[in-house]
């Protein structure tokens, strides 16, 4: 089965930028962490290379024809993976021709860790919303829920968005990833709020881990503890009352291919899925069957549900 996008996929929906259109830069799993909550699993290209780990004029080349053809149901073209999108470095190239070309903002969804290197800062610049993450307020959990590649210290990654922050004229979002019994304690919680203080971001976001992680004893706090984080983090949003996610197939041939090509970013929902087939008049359990006949995808159970997840080659 011939894939039509291998780099950009989507659009699909998204809380915090519309209807947003992602694009894959390095392949999976090529990260500088092997965070315990991801859900693409643990990451098995631990690195901190910056190459052009993926050919960048194909990349741009999918994205103005996949814009092209969506026109202007595109709010944001992101940047995000299926590893760290910094690890590419051409990034910041396509971002400006990717601007030039469609005239849609550019969004990049990175763990952040490598900002303290000038020539990763400099490349997301001239992007329109930088979003980083920041789930530790000290070396010893980030060691725990980052496990970052060794090279990589904690008061360097801080001071790299601290100093990034100073420089960058867009809209810089951090999120923070809370996980039960962990991170979750009201002394961090408050030690964390004191290194966010620093970044001065313009919005922060609370997740949980809401679908299958890397590591299956990580859970998500309790209510409680997720309204008083996010009271103490200054937290404009929380993850309690999420809306369902809704997929978009329409830029795949093939439903079995855009299935498989979307649990590449993130697991989805059984259920979900089912909706998604049955609201473009496909038979769910034939698709589902089919996909899974195909070895790419597992079956797996996280919180009392079911998930589809792709299978990384080994």
């Amino acid at each position: 089965m011939e894939k039509k996008y291998h780099y950009v996929f989507g659009p699909a929906p998204s809380r915090r930028l519309g209807r947003s259109l992602g694009v894959r830069v390095v392949p999976l799993k090529a990260c500088s962490y092997n965070c315990i909550y991801c859900q693409l699993g643990r990451t098995n290209i631990l690195t901190t290379e910056r190459k052009e780990w993926l050919p960048s004029h194909e990349i741009l080349r999918e994205i103005i024809e996949v814009a092209d053809r969506l026109g202007e149901k595109i709010d944001y073209i992101t940047f995000l993976g299926d590893g760290e999108p910094t690890l590419h470095s051409k990034l910041g190239w396509l971002i400006e021709k990717t601007k030039t070309e469609t005239g849609i903002k550019v969004a990049v969804l990175t763990n952040g860790s490598l900002l303290y290197i000038d020539e990763v800062a400099e490349s997301l610049l001239e992007a329109d919303l930088v979003s980083p993450k920041l789930d530790a307020g000290n070396e010893r959990l980030f060691r725990i829920i980052n496990r970052p590649h060794p090279s990589i210290k904690y008061n360097e990654m801080l001071n790299g968005l601290i100093e990034f922050r100073r420089k960058y004229r867009g809209f810089l979002w951090l999120e923070v990833m809370l996980i039960n019994q962990l991170n979750d304690t009201i002394p961090h919680l408050r030690e964390l709020a004191e290194k966010i203080q620093l970044i001065k971001p313009d919005n922060i976001f609370i997740n949980t881990p809401i679908r299958p992680p890397a590591e299956e004893w990580v859970k998500p706090p309790t209510s409680d503890r997720i309204l008083k984080a996010a009271q103490i983090l200054g937290a404009k949003k929380t993850p309690i009352t999420l809306p369902q996610p809704e997929f978009h197939i329409e830029a795949y041939p093939d439903p079995v291919e855009a299935i498989i090509d979307i649990t590449r970013t993130h697991p989805m929902s059984l259920d979900e899925v089912k909706q998604t087939l049955m609201n473009y008049g496909y038979n769910p359990n034939e698709i589902i069957r089919r996909v899974l006949e195909t070895g790419q995808v597992s079956k797996r159970q996280y919180m009392g549900k079911y998930y589809l997840v792709y299978r990384q080659p080994r």
